[in-house]
C-alpha cells in the first residue's frame, strides 16, 4: 500500500527538512524561482475562472494546481518550508541560522519568479502598455488594492486582520504539502494536497508567495498602492502570519503528536502461555 501512517508521518516531514536544509542556495533560489512562477500563473489562470463565469468559487477549484504541481517537482515555496524546515531543528540536529538561512533564499527565488510572471503577464494584458486594463488585468488590479489600502484604511484592525488571515492561509497551505507525504502515489498526492488548498482560497485568506505576484503585478498594471504599502500593509505581516500558521499549528502540532508516538517504546510481549506484567 502506499499509504504513510500518521505514527509514521513526523519522520518523514523530519527527513523533508532534512534534505530541504541540505541544498545549496541557488538550489533554494532557483526552486523558489520556479515556484513562484508556477503559483504566479495558477493565480493568474483562478482569475480569469473568476472574471470568465463571475463566481468566486470556480477560481478556488482551479487554484490547487499551483501547490500540485510544486509538490510533485519538488519544489520550494516559503510558506511550505515554515511548516517543514523547523523540525530538525525542534529535533536538535540543526541550528537555527540555517533554518533562517533556507527561509530568506527560498524567499528571494519565490519573489523573484513571482515578479518576472507578473511581468510578464502584465505585459500581455496589456498589449505592452498600449491597452487599458480591463478583465483579469482589472481584477489583479482591484485584489492588489484590496490586500494592501483596505487594511491600511482600518487601521490597526486591519493588521490584525491581515495576520489572522495568513495564519489560517498557511495552516492550510502546510496542511497540504503534509497530507501529500502520507502517500507516495501521484493520484495520491494530487488529491490530498488539493482539498486544503482549496480550502484556504476559497475564503480569501492571505498567502505571501500569491501576494508577491498579485501586488507588484497590480502595481506595474496601475493599481495605486506604493512599495511601502505593498510590504507594511500585506507582505511582512503576512509573511509572519504565515509562519505561525504553518509552523505552530501544522508541522510542530504534528510534530509533537505523531514523534512522540512513534519513538515509545514497544510494548513489552510476554512468552506464549505465560501473561504480561
Amino acid at each position: 500500500m502506499d499509504y504513510v501512517k500518521p505514527i509514521d508521518l513526523a519522520e518523514v516531514m523530519i527527513n523533508t527538512g532534512r534534505s530541504k536544509l541540505a541544498l545549496s542556495p541557488v538550489d533554494l533560489v532557483i526552486r523558489g524561482g520556479l515556484a513562484g512562477a508556477i503559483l504566479a500563473a495558477a493565480t493568474s489562470l483562478a482569475f480569469t475562472g473568476i472574471v470568465q463565469t463571475n463566481q468566486p468559487l470556480v477560481g478556488a477549484l482551479i487554484f490547487p494546481v499551483g501547490l500540485i504541481l510544486i509538490v510533485l517537482l519538488g519544489l520550494d515555496l516559503v510558506t511550505g518550508s515554515f511548516g517543514i524546515v523547523p523540525l530538525p531543528w525542534v529535533d536538535g540536529e540543526s541550528d537555527a541560522k540555517g533554518m533562517v538561512a533556507n527561509w530568506c533564499w527560498v524567499f528571494l527565488g519565490n519573489l523573484l519568479g513571482s515578479v518576472v510572471y507578473g511581468a510578464l503577464l502584465a505585459i500581455t494584458l496589456t498589449n505592452f502598455g498600449t491597452a487599458a486594463p480591463a478583465g483579469v488585468a482589472a481584477k489583479i488590479i482591484a485584489v492588489a488594492e484590496a490586500k494592501t489600502v483596505a487594511y491600511e484604511a482600518l487601521g490597526s484592525a486591519g493588521m490584525i486582520t491581515v495576520f489572522v488571515k495568513a495564519i489560517l492561509c498557511n495552516w492550510m497551505v502546510c496542511l497540504a504539502v503534509v497530507a501529500a507525504m502520507t502517500t507516495t502515489s501521484t493520484i495520491g498526492k494530487i488529491a490530498c494536497a488539493y482539498m486544503p488548498v482549496f480550502i484556504f482560497f476559497a475564503q480569501g485568506f492571505e498567502h505571501s508567495v500569491v501576494n508577491m505576484f498579485v501586488i507588484p503585478t497590480g502595481m506595474m498594471m496601475g493599481a495605486k498602492v506604493t512599495v511601502a504599502e505593498w510590504w507594511i500593509w500585506n507582505q511582512i505581516p503576512v509573511t509572519l502570519g504565515n509562519l505561525v500558521g504553518g509552523f505552530v499549528f501544522t508541522g510542530l502540532a504534528l510534530y509533537l503528536t505523531h514523534k512522540s508516538r512513534s519513538t515509545a517504546p514497544a510494548p513489552l510481549t510476554a512468552p506464549t502461555g505465560v501473561p504480561a506484567e
